[in-house]
């Protein structure tokens, strides 16, 4: 009977120290702060007879998410009235009718989740799954992400495409102008990484 229960108790220490690591490595989170001088937001529309290619300017950008489990939360965003194609006529029409940037002058990424593993150096391929905010609607989507990093230095790459008119946005063509569904977007910027305890 002494050897039996005696197994038990000397396995207490270890099995408490187990559930002691466990609960450690899960509170380990990492953050993403994003350098909005170093950000470059890239746009292209295909219309007729020629492509329109224009920019964005990015106001913040914080992503926080569990390396253990991926789950993430944070806000990257965007400043709508920055948009720019290089034509003045053109983007005041882009403004008024189709983004409405003064109604809403925010166009924000919210991260929810984040799938593959960060490597500690060089390069890694993730995806973040999250909220697309914009013209005042939500819409999931998965974004590619590579991440070249260096200590505690990243650079972060990701292209997808808006199809602004499943979205509800307004279509700018006209019976002298086509333009394609989707717009493409092309995001590179920089940001300091460090990991933390969660609180």
């Amino acid at each position: 009977m002494f050897l039996i229960r005696t197994r038990p108790l000397r396995a207490i220490p270890l099995f408490a120290f187990a559930l002691w690591a466990t609960a450690a490595i899960s509170t380990q989170q990492t953050q993403v702060t994003l350098d909005p001088a170093q950000a470059r937001i890239e746009w292209t529309l295909n219309a007729t007879a020629h492509t329109v290619h224009g920019t964005f300017q990015l106001k913040s950008g914080t992503i926080l998410f569990d390396p253990a489990s991926g789950i993430a939360n944070g806000e990257i965003v965007v400043d709508t009235a920055s948009g720019d194609s290089g034509n003045h006529s053109r983007d005041n029409k882009m403004h008024k009718d189709v983004l409405e940037s003064q109604r809403y002058p925010e166009i924000t990424f919210l991260p929810r989740k984040v799938l593959g593993n960060l490597a500690e150096r060089g390069n890694s391929n993730l995806q973040v799954q999250g909220v697309f905010r914009i013209h005042g609607a939500d819409h999931e989507i998965t974004l590619p992400i590579l991440v070249e990093r260096d200590g505690g230095l990243v650079r972060l790459t990701t292209s997808f495409a808006v199809p602004y008119r499943d979205w509800g946005i307004k279509d700018p063509s006209n019976m002298f102008l086509h333009v394609e569904n989707d717009v493409a977007v092309k995001v590179t910027t920089t940001g300091q990484l460090v990991s933390a305890a969660a609180h």
